[in-house]
């Protein structure tokens, strides 16, 4: 099929992270801005982004970009795009909308206007009164920032991070595409040892050993445009089966990798033990039962990373302040080892440099858990003699 415009959406602080995950795809065209990386490929494109990308939130293909500054612009513009070379008359096509900045603000009624106006498109070539919406589902993703919309079908339904492997959560999960994003901004590579002293229910070290296999996070799961007509039919015949056997044949054994969680909660552990072999990586990681100040490893050089607790509520603070104060005593007792925490605890620099006495090392990253805004602080240790 010809080349389609096609924008990786992503957590605000990920878009490099998931513009390099492109570029090791091959897409080496591309244009980056706040929350999303736009590329253009075809249908194996579509496929192979989404079985890939391991901190994207979603693949959407971008029909039309515009300004718009009220409801009329907008309505006469929607109807006037090719709708009907996605849309049959059988598909389901919801609508969100979000709304930043702009002259158009409610996004209740944006998602009715352009509901509307795609409505109005599809009677020109199927006259009717109504449309059951009994078909493949394509959504319709309508975005506006400071009066420019941009009009996208999302091609993956459940986002990115429903690797399919967690079933069961705790009481703060950090998201699968955040954990991995964590790990590549981080020196760790396979190969290397790697800890979580706070890993609650595993997901940054079964997101590592994932890596560590090449095993692409999607291949466990189906998307929305697998049953699209334009990407799964005659036109695009087999590019999803063949991204698919691809995928497969890259795996490789999970090598020898060091890698180790710790937690004093036991019902987090069994959660990640349950998660891990959920995603059949539990034999390569050892969970153990541990707190953070009696947290050790006999591995010379390796990488903590850890999303440590926020001590939110004010009955926790002095205990997650205990916690950043024991990673720091780790830290100084891993002294050739990297250490990465991410928080949102204002304290936790002044806390963690106190123990460790690695202030002049520290980079700070702003990143977001959620809609909570956090500081990825990075401490790089020496590099390892083989690197």
């Amino acid at each position: 099929m010809t080349s389609i415009d096609l924008i990786a959406t992503t957590a605000f602080g990920l878009e490099a992270v998931v513009s390099r995950e492109l570029e090791a795809l091959g897409y080496t065209e591309r244009t980056v801005s706040d929350g999303r990386v736009e590329f253009r490929g075809d249908a194996a494109a579509v496929a192979r982004a989404n079985l890939w990308l391991r901190s994207a939130d979603r693949v959407l293909v971008k029909l039309a970009e515009f300004e718009a500054v009220d409801f009329g612009e907008l309505f006469d513009q929607v109807v006037e795009l090719p709708w009907c070379e996605w849309l049959t008359e059988e598909s389901s096509f919801p609508v969100r909308a979000r709304c930043v900045r702009s002259q158009i603000h409610s996004e209740p009624d944006t998602q009715a206007i352009t509901k509307k106006a795609v409505v109005e498109a599809l009677k020109r070539k199927w006259p009717r009164d109504w449309f059951d919406e009994t078909g493949a589902e394509i959504p319709i993703d309508v975005t506006i920032r400071r009066d420019r919309v941009t009009i996208a079908l999302d091609t993956t339904g459940r986002g990115l991070h429903r690797r399919g492997y967690r079933i069961l959560t705790g009481g703060a999960p950090l998201r699968e595409t955040l954990s991995a994003a964590l790990l590549q901004l981080s020196y760790w590579e396979p190969g290397r040892a790697l800890a979580d002293p706070c890993c609650g229910t595993g997901t940054i070290l079964i997101e590592a050993a994932w890596m560590a296999a090449n095993r692409a996070p999607g291949l466990g799961r189906g998307f929305l445009a697998e049953e699209w007509p334009r990407l799964a039919g005659p036109e695009s015949e087999g590019a999803w089966k063949q991204a698919r056997e691809e995928a497969a044949d890259l795996e490789v054994e999970l090598p020898d990798v060091p890698l180790v969680g710790g937690d004093n909660n036991p019902k987090a552990l069994e959660l990640a033990r349950r998660n891990a072999e959920q995603a059949r990586v539990g034999s390569a990681i050892d969970f153990r039962e541990v707190a953070v100040a009696d947290f050790s490893s006999h591995h010379k050089y390796g990488c903590v990373v850890t999303n440590p607790p926020y001590g939110e509520r004010m009955g926790e603070r002095t205990e997650a302040e205990a916690v950043y104060g024991d990673l720091g005593r780790l830290a100084r007792r891993l002294e050739t080892w990297s250490v990465y925490a991410m928080t949102a605890h204002k304290g936790f620099e002044a806390i963690f440099d106190d123990a460790s006495g690695r202030g002049s090392q520290v980079r700070r990253r702003k990143l977001y858990n959620g809609p909570i805004q956090c500081t990825y602080y990075q401490y790089a240790g020496p590099r390892p003699p083989w690197t």
